[in-house]
């Protein structure tokens, strides 16, 4: 396989988080393939952009997704992210999906 992909380690890491909210950044590094340090701060992006909430559970956290917003680039704007993960998230895939994101 080659190098590359067609989706971004931002989009990747949108999808774990949306099959799994309360992954950790150890476990979303190895998923996606990048390093943990990677994966707080995409995750940080992803926090900042508006597009996941941090909630604390005790020790760990929990983010929410928020679906409705729009693609960043202008080509894609038009859309909502929840459409892609609505694409690419499978009900019962995953047993630690989350509930299926609305579009």
């Amino acid at each position: 396989m080659s190098d590359w992909t067609f989706l971004t380690n931002h989009a990747h890491t949108l999808l774990c988080v949306a099959r799994d909210p309360g992954i950790r950044h150890r476990d979303l590094a190895q998923r996606v393939g990048i390093t943990e340090r990677a994966a707080q701060r995409i995750v940080g992006h992803l926090i900042d952009g508006g597009y996941l909430t941090v909630v604390r559970e005790g020790r760990r956290n929990r983010y929410l997704l928020h679906p409705e917003l729009p693609l960043r680039h202008p080509l894609e704007h038009d859309h909502q992210i929840g459409e892609i993960l609505a694409v690419l998230i499978r009900p019962g895939a995953n047993s630690n999906a989350a509930a299926p994101v609305p579009v």
